[in-house]
């Protein structure tokens, strides 16, 4: 079990805690006493387009400062269990989150967001992922996110499993640790093609890079997204309130994203 060294400042320890991890994206800032601080745990789908709110929110209101960190949601629920300070957690699924109402540690989850699963092959290849996911049949790699605790990963294998794939090339699945690192897999050339976020094959990164086709939704779990909050503080409300408000939904909506009814 991870302790908590009281003695250490809030944002130290959620370093240390994310650090011994090897997830990124914790730093520091040295403004003034009056800025609120807030930690962020997020799904790794969200990189660009939570990237993009947040931006949004610290130029509306300087006194909030955030720090996201972006990773695979089952590690998160690990982390936030044994006494990782996080302000806000938003995950992949809502399995998580209702776990963790369920255990006593957050309260009143919101639904932000539905995932979209794409195939995903890299810039050059001679595979056409619009022929569908027999086409890894043809591939010596393939990259998702680990089903063990990302839940893109599950959907993955259950999409793969459900176009009668998974058997044949089980053996030849390359796992990252959040489907963010799956995609980076297929970018690198460590993977002839992946099964990833639509999110992150729309950002400016990969927009324009390799060639997808949307696997049927109704071949893997639905991949509704949801949040809590762990603190109670102004800067997290406001992140939750923007996430699920009009300027939150346009920019998930850029991103891919289904957007549930509000």
């Amino acid at each position: 079990m991870i302790r908590l060294l009281p003695a250490l400042p809030r944002l130290a320890v959620a370093c240390a805690l994310l650090l011994a991890t090897g997830l990124t994206g914790c730093g520091t800032n040295d403004g003034p006493d009056t800025v609120e601080r807030v930690n962020v745990a997020a799904a790794a789908d969200l990189r660009y387009a939570l990237d993009e709110l947040v931006a949004q929110l610290e130029a509306d209101n300087p006194a909030v400062d955030y720090t996201v960190t972006y990773g695979s949601s089952g590690q998160f629920l690990q982390q936030i269990v044994n006494g990782a300070p996080f302000d806000v957690y938003l995950s992949a699924d809502r399995q998580y989150p209702d776990e963790l109402v369920s255990k006593g540690f957050a309260r009143d989850p919101f639904t932000y967001a539905v995932g979209r699963l794409v195939l995903w092959v890299p810039e050059g290849s001679a595979l056409d992922p619009a022929q569908g996911l027999g086409i890894l049949a043809e591939t010596d790699r393939i990259a998702i996110a680990n089903p063990e605790h990302a839940p893109y990963g599950r959907a993955a294998v259950a999409a793969m499993t459900s176009a009668g794939v998974y058997d044949l090339v089980e053996g030849r699945i390359v796992m990252g640790e959040n489907v963010s690192q799956a995609a980076e897999f297929v970018l690198s050339g460590n993977a002839d093609a992946g099964i990833v976020a639509l999110s992150l094959v729309l950002s400016d990164p990969l927009r324009d890079v390799g060639a997808w086709w949307e696997i049927p939704r109704d071949t893997f779990p639905r991949l509704e997204q949801a949040g809590v909050l762990l603190s109670d503080s102004t800067g997290a409300r406001a992140l939750r309130d923007a996430i699920v408000g009009a300027d939150g939904r346009a920019v998930l909506a850029r991103y891919g994203f289904e957007i549930p009814e509000a």
